[in-house]
């Protein structure tokens, strides 16, 4: 691997608190889209928001501290990590579930 050249990783992330109805998917969406992050962002039955992010270290460290803060009107109690399997056809990030 060459210095120009980062280990893609994949990571998992469940975020609790007040995340729905507060536009949390879009702002996951555009917080990946600034850190050119590729994955998915749903809401859970449960109200949980949950996040499939690929990136490098360094993208998803940044998408870790934003999910923390969240959006002005959310408030985020607790995020779980885990570790996901990278998908190699996955080159962007969407919301599902959204319409």
């Amino acid at each position: 691997m060459t210095s120009t050249e980062k280990a893609v990783e994949a990571r998992r992330y469940v975020v609790h608190g007040r995340v729905q109805g507060v536009g949390f998917r879009w702002f996951v969406e555009r917080e990946a889209h600034i850190l050119g992050i590729a994955g998915w962002v749903r809401n859970n039955a449960d109200g949980s928001v949950e996040v499939h992010a690929q990136g490098t270290r360094d993208q998803l460290s940044g998408l870790r501290t934003r999910l923390r803060e969240g959006p002005r009107a959310a408030r985020v109690d607790n995020v779980e990590e885990s570790e996901a399997r990278a998908s190699s056809g996955m080159n962007s990030f969407r919301i599902e579930g959204a319409w």
